[in-house]
C-alpha cells in the first residue's frame, strides 16, 4: 500500500492541528484538498484512520500511521538537508521532534541538554510531560518519538537504555512533622498524616506507603501538579512528600523541611526509549539525554 509524503504530511497535520480546517491553513492549501489526501490515505490502507470528532482522534490503525508519518516527515527533512536543499546547518531538522519526559527530570536535568540542542542545531521540541509510568503510551500512539520512562520493557520498534536511578527524599516541614509524625514514620501516623502525590497518576507515595505498612493505607491526600509548587506545599506544612534529592536538600540546607526518619527514599530506575530510526537528529537527543542522565543520576 504505497503512501504519498503530502498525504502523510497532511494526516500528520490533522492530528496536530486537530481539525481539516486548521490543518488546511497550516498546510497553505483549501479544506477540500485535506479532505481528499485523507481520504486517498484511507483508501490505500483500507481502513479508516481518523475519528471525525472534534478534535479528530486517531484510530488503532490511524495510530499506525501516525508513527509512520512523523518519521518519514523527519527522515525527509533530514535528506534535504544532507542534499542542500535548506537555509544552512542551522536547519538540520525542521520538524518538531516529540518527546516524553517526567515533571522532575524536567525540572532538574533535562532541560538543560535539549536547550544545548536547540541553539547548537536548531532541533525543536513538542514536549510532553507525563509520569514515568505512562509516558510509553505516546510512543504506543506515534504521538512521541522517545521518552525518558520508568518501563524497562521496550514498546514495539523502539530501542531502550538505562539512564539511572532518580532517587526521591521523603521530606516535611518541621511545624507538620511536629504535629503529625511526633514518633517519626509510624504506620500510625502514616495512615492519617496528610500527604502530597503530583496528581492522580503519581503513586510514589503510595509505592512507599506499601513498602512501609505492607498494606494499603489511605491518607488525605492533596494534588500539587506542579514540580516547584509540589516542593513549595511540602515546605507550607500541606503534607509530607518525596522530592528529588537535588530538591529536597536545597530545602534541608535552609531549614524549610527536615527529614523524620533517616533513610527514608525512593529510588525510580529511569529508562530512555526511542524509535529505532536511522536519524542524526534523534541520535543527537539521545546522546546528549543519556549523558546528562550520566551527571545527574544515581
Amino acid at each position: 500500500m504505497p503512501f504519498q509524503l503530502d498525504q502523510l504530511a497532511t494526516f500528520l497535520a490533522v492530528l496536530e492541528e486537530g481539525t481539516f480546517d486548521a490543518a488546511a491553513r497550516r498546510l497553505q492549501v483549501t479544506p477540500s484538498a485535506v479532505s481528499q489526501r485523507i481520504k486517498a490515505l484511507e483508501i490505500g490502507a483500507g481502513r479508516v484512520l481518523l475519528q471525525r470528532t472534534k478534535p479528530v482522534q486517531p484510530t488503532e490503525s490511524g495510530r499506525i500511521l501516525a508513527r509512520l508519518a512523523r518519521q518519514t516527515t523527519l527522515l525527509a527533512e533530514e535528506a534535504a538537508a544532507e542534499l542542500g536543499e535548506t537555509a544552512g546547518a542551522d536547519s538540520a531538522s525542521t520538524s518538531e521532534i516529540p518527546i516524553v519526559i517526567n515533571a522532575d527530570s524536567l525540572a532538574t536535568w533535562a532541560l538543560p541538554p535539549l536547550a544545548g540542542l536547540a541553539t547548537e542545531h536548531g532541533l525543536r521540541f513538542d514536549i510532553h510531560r507525563e509520569d514515568e509510568q505512562h509516558s510509553v503510551e505516546l510512543l504506543r500512539a506515534g504521538s512521541a518519538m522517545a521518552a525518558v520512562t520508568a518501563v524497562a520493557e521496550p514498546v514495539q520498534g523502539c530501542s531502550v537504555r538505562r539512564l539511572g536511578r532518580m532517587r526521591y527524599l521523603l521530606v516535611a516541614a518541621p511545624a507538620y512533622a511536629e504535629r503529625w509524625l511526633p514518633d517519626g514514620l509510624t504506620v500510625e501516623h502514616l495512615a492519617r498524616a496528610p500527604v502530597l502525590a503530583f496528581d492522580h497518576k503519581d503513586d510514589l507515595q503510595d509505592r512507599y506507603l506499601r513498602r512501609r505498612s505492607r498494606r494499603r493505607l489511605r491518607p488525605p491526600r492533596h494534588c500539587v501538579p506542579s514540580s516547584a509548587e509540589f516542593a513549595r506545599a511540602v515546605a507550607l506544612g500541606m503534607g509530607w512528600g518525596l522530592l528529588p534529592e537535588h530538591d529536597a536538600r536545597a530545602l534541608l540546607a535552609a531549614g524549610s523541611v527536615i527529614t523524620p526518619e533517616p533513610g527514608a527514599y525512593v529510588d525510580v530506575v529511569l529508562f530512555w526509549q526511542r524509535w529505532r530510526l536511522p536519524s542524526p537528529a534523534l541520535d543527537r537527543v539521545s546522546e546528549a539525554i543519556v549523558e546528562a542522565a550520566s551527571v545527574a543520576l544515581r
